[in-house]
């Protein structure tokens, strides 16, 4: 700025006089900076302003007292004498003409200023308040997530120790300290993925491993199950605990509730880019007034899909061919999880 209004500036006196262009180059570009200058100390003080006046204010008085003696001291430096009026009426009209120039332009210059550095300060603190709105909504969606993640229904652990009493109160059953390995080993695959932030598929089958083998013990002539997933899924994302909130929704809401019992079938599968989980049950089946909701447990597991994958994922429940349900959920492949 400061270049192109010494440039400017010159050029307009070095065409209304016979003074060369390289000495109106040396009286502007003085008279512009010494303008600058004043500019800058109008944004230092003073420090408070008044009430009756605002910093913009400071700046225009600042550079409009500035011009007359700024133009003076660029004819001195460059005629060699400090009186510069003495020279006679050609000097003092020509200084006189210039200073005119410098309070007429300087002003508008500097309130240009102005307006350019406060677009520039609203544009900072837009970037500034959407990079914090940014912040905080995914501060917010990781809580979300993580609240999410931790309403693991723990019906099945109540049942389990309630098993387990039973048995050992029939004098040291070796079911008894079955189920209880079993337990410990549910227990170590599940609880680090409650806090965790990612998984995999082949952490999540080691819960539902745990877990089925649990149920199968609970009730060893009413449970068979099945655990298939393909090789390239095994380390691919699965959110934590996923896996395992479709299978509790099988034994829940489809075995347990059935006298006979049944099997449940868990099977993951890559196909292009999307993973398909589908975890079918002969159970009891979907009831009446239940056939178009998902349940707690589903309706958690597709609202945390949702919060990673956005409107790219899906979870279904529908009924299965001959008997129970079949629960499904579908997202895009993501490598992740921890080693």
């Amino acid at each position: 700025m400061w270049l192109l209004v010494t440039l400017v500036w010159a050029l307009i006196r070095t065409m209304s006089s016979v003074t060369p262009f390289a000495e109106w180059l040396a009286r502007c570009g003085l008279a512009t900076a010494l303008g600058v200058l004043a500019f800058d100390l109008a944004d230092r003080w003073p420090r408070q302003t008044s009430s009756w006046s605002t910093r913009w204010i400071w700046h225009l008085l600042a550079v409009l007292i500035a011009m007359p003696p700024a133009t003076y001291l660029g004819y001195a430096l460059t005629v060699g004498q400090l009186n510069v009026l003495a020279l006679g009426p050609g000097y003092r009209d020509g200084w006189f003409a210039t200073a005119f120039l410098g309070v007429l332009v300087g002003p508008w210059i500097a309130l240009g200023a102005l307006l350019h550095r406060s677009e520039a300060f609203a544009q900072a603190q837009a970037q500034d308040f959407q990079l914090k709105s940014s912040e905080l909504e995914r501060k917010a969606l990781d809580a979300r997530l993580r609240l999410l993640q931790a309403q693991v229904e723990p019906h099945f652990l109540f049942n389990t120790l309630a098993n387990i009493r039973s048995m050992v109160r029939r004098s040291g059953s070796e079911e008894a300290t079955a189920m209880l390995d079993n337990l410990i080993a549910y227990l170590r695959a599940a609880v680090p993925e409650i806090e965790a932030e990612d998984s995999t598929f082949e952490q999540e089958r080691r819960i539902v491993c745990a877990y089925l083998e649990l149920m199968r013990m609970r009730m060893p002539d009413r449970l068979e199950y099945a655990v298939r997933i393909d090789q390239e899924a095994s380390t691919l994302y699965c959110p934590p605990m996923g896996l395992l909130t479709l299978v509790e929704n099988a034994i829940k809401h489809g075995i347990d509730p059935s006298e006979t019992g049944g099997r449940v079938d868990v099977q993951v599968t890559v196909s292009g880019p999307r993973v398909h989980v589908r975890v079918a049950d002969t159970g009891v089946g979907l009831r009446a007034g239940s056939r178009n909701s998902l349940g707690t447990g589903l309706s958690n597991l597709r609202e945390r899909l949702e919060l990673v994958f956005g409107q790219d994922a899906q979870v279904r429940l529908v009924s299965g061919q001959a008997a129970g349900m079949v629960a499904e959920a579908e997202f895009p492949v993501r490598h992740g999880g921890r080693a």
